[in-house]
């Protein structure tokens, strides 16, 4: 399953979000770990969520992006998560 992930440059590394599931985020040192982080983040998020019942979203297939200009990177990806959830809203 993949997901869209905005991942922006900060002082002191690097700060990813996922706009599909609002307060997933990671932050990292490197763009790799930032990667990383956010990917068992979006694996964590959406188990809590299937825990306490509520209906998990369906990856967008499109992210709406607008250029942040006080941003130094700032960039849209799409990051892979391995678990499945057992119930997505479709």
């Amino acid at each position: 399953m993949r997901y869209p992930v905005m991942i922006r440059r900060t002082s002191t590394g690097y700060s990813a979000d996922v706009p599909d599931l609002p307060g997933c985020v990671a932050t990292a040192s490197s763009l790799e770990n930032a990667r990383k982080s956010i990917a068992k983040a979006i694996a964590m998020h959406l188990e809590l969520m299937e825990q306490t019942g509520e209906v998990l979203p369906p990856p967008s297939s499109s992210v709406n992006f607008v250029i942040d200009e006080s941003a130094d990177d700032e960039f849209c990806t799409w990051v892979d998560v391995e678990a499945a959830p057992a119930v997505i809203a479709r």
